[in-house]
């Protein structure tokens, strides 16, 4: 660790209450990432019907008899269309050798089909060639017109539907270049019904015969092997197997770092705000006054992208599930959307600019990641359309400037906090204020909601953090002994159900207990006031951003325990 303001050594302040041990491993990690192997092919028809006979043999564990019944006989609808297709893919053959048009042309409709246009075209080209062949150039310019031409972007080779229409003007199909090698009705007809058969021949290739036994309990045993590679695959193991709570979510430890693990150096300007990168969190981002964006790799501490445009300095930024686009806003009054997938050439990709120009101080995405909510200086909040590329919708009612706005798990709510120390609720649809709280003493700094949906947490210039029962709208308690009373955005988040962190102006980072509100951690080494802190459930990592021009990324050091 570095020094500290007075030039003494860092020091890791722990509380009288001790934190929640998990040891660091640092052995092998498994090979398999289920989130990006395909393992299985989801789509497959037997895995769909094993899914099902899965749940089945689950729901009649419980007695659910009736809820079975009900799932088979649905179940059993699909498959009997799937079977009267795969019946039709069987007759195909005679059809087109028999050349009954009409048949062919009802089973390459069927909706079963993935590729059905180039099906059609391979068909209606049969059949364009046959009437020209027998001297029929009225029927066969109808079969053109009508069928072909919609269809001519199906060709399968650059220049066929010229040489199609070029056959109309010819004595003999072998006169076209296409057709050299045209050797009868009845040959093309086998052709065509052998190529259509090799198209659909996946539709009945591998169906059993005869259902595989299904072993018992199957579903429970299954989710217990899901859990026990969630378990191994985390960076900290316990000293006991633990039980997870829940299945919803992914398994995740209760980690309070202790330690400082790397410090991120590069900024030329106070850090505001940092964001990790993709659920892995190999990657964490960063936006500083020095008008810049940097993605570091919180393993090595390494810079690898340096994100620049705004003519301002950078107060907030988000990144999308995927890690593949970051937001950013910025004092310029504007928010610039990155192309980040490839981080040796990141690109801004669009620019969305205020008719005001003030400074944008919040920037998130809603749950769908359709729409981008943003808010700052001119009291306002704006609710952007990524697909349409336009703002849809307006928020006013504040009386001071805008500090941070998210949007509710569910999509249909905007929550704010503001300069006018108030925190509201706005519906999504509608743009009215269907709720304002004012309970806080001074400005509110930022809001956040927990991963359940059920809970609000609050920052705010009266030296607390809030946290409220979203369902009720009450108060359930409050987290005190950091400093925020500044002229400084101050935030603070949740790790994991459990606990609180958020920066403070004393150059700390501080852990609450979420329930007891007792302090468990104060993480020190920054030189500067402490701005924000996200944690990362993948890697047990927090990292923080501060005045002091640095990043600092923490973890569990179990031999300090």
């Amino acid at each position: 660790m570095g020094s500290t303001q007075d030039g003494q050594a860092d020091r890791l302040d722990t509380p009288s209450t001790p934190p929640r041990v998990h040891y660091h491993s640092s052995g092998s990690r498994l090979c398999t990432d289920a989130s990006s192997s395909p393992l299985f092919d989801e789509n497959s028809p037997r895995i769909r019907r094993d899914i099902i006979r899965i749940v089945g043999q689950y729901l009649d564990s419980l007695g659910y008899t009736s809820t079975k019944v009900t799932l088979y006989d649905e179940a059993n609808v699909k498959q009997q269309r799937e079977n009267n297709y795969i019946s039709d893919v069987v007759r195909l053959r005679s059809a087109v050798l028999d050349g009954e048009w009409q048949e062919v042309d009802r089973l390459c409709s069927s909706d079963y089909l993935r590729d059905k246009k180039h099906i059609l075209y391979s068909v209606y080209k049969q059949q364009y060639l046959e009437l020209i062949d027998d001297n029929e150039a009225q029927k066969a310019f109808t079969v053109l017109n009508k069928h072909l031409k919609p269809l001519e972007a199906q060709q399968s080779f650059q220049g066929e539907f010229r040489d199609l229409c070029y056959l109309l003007t010819t004595k003999s199909i072998q006169d076209a270049p296409a057709f050299r090698n045209w050797d009868g009705i009845a040959s093309s007809r086998e052709k065509l019904a052998e190529y259509l058969q090799n198209i659909l021949e996946f539709e009945i290739v591998g169906r059993e015969e005869e259902p595989q036994h299904l072993k018992p309990n199957r579903l429970v045993s299954m989710l217990r092997q899901a859990v026990a590679y969630q378990i191994e695959s985390c960076q900290y193991h316990a000293e006991a197997v633990p039980l997870v709570p829940t299945l919803l979510t992914d398994y995740a430890p209760v980690v309070v770092p202790n330690a400082e693990n790397a410090s991120l150096v590069g900024h030329l300007g106070n850090v505001k705000c940092t964001a990790y990168v993709g659920p892995s969190g190999q990657y964490v981002a960063s936006g500083s006054s020095d008008n810049c964006v940097r993605i570091w790799d919180s393993e090595t501490a390494e810079c690898l992208a340096t994100l620049r445009g705004h003519t301002s300095r950078i107060w907030d930024i988000c990144v999308d599930r995927a890690g593949s686009t970051l937001f950013s806003a910025s004092g310029d009054g504007s928010v610039r959307i990155w192309d980040i997938r490839d981080l040796h050439k990141p690109q801004c990709t669009s620019v969305v600019q205020t008719e005001t120009g003030g400074d944008i101080y919040s920037v998130s995405l809603n749950p769908l990641e359709s729409h981008i909510v943003m808010a700052g200086y001119d009291r306002t909040i704006r609710l952007y359309d990524r697909v349409t590329g336009r703002m849809v919708q307006t928020f006013h009612g504040h009386d001071l400037s805008v500090a941070h706005a998210v949007t509710n798990p569910l999509g249909n709510l905007i929550i704010s906090g503001s300069k006018d120390q108030t925190i509201r609720f706005w519906d999504m649809m509608s743009g009215s204020c269907v709720k304002s709280l004012r309970s806080h003493l001074g400005e509110v700094t930022s809001v956040a909601t927990s991963d359940s949906g059920m809970l609000l947490l609050s920052s705010s210039k009266d030296n607390s953090n809030r946290l409220w029962d979203l369902r009720s709208l009450k108060r359930l308690c409050r987290y005190k002994g950091h400093q925020n009373t500044s002229k400084n955005f101050i935030r603070s988040s949740f790790i994991g159900d459990s606990l609180i962190v958020g920066g403070s102006e004393d150059g700390m980072v501080y852990i609450w207990d979420r329930e007891s509100t007792n302090i468990v951690q104060r993480l020190s080494g920054h030189r500067g006031i402490v701005y924000d802190a996200k944690w990362n459930p993948k890697r047990g990592i927090l990292c923080s951003a501060s005045d002091d021009w640095t990043l600092k990324t923490w973890w569990f050091d179990s031999s300090l325990k």
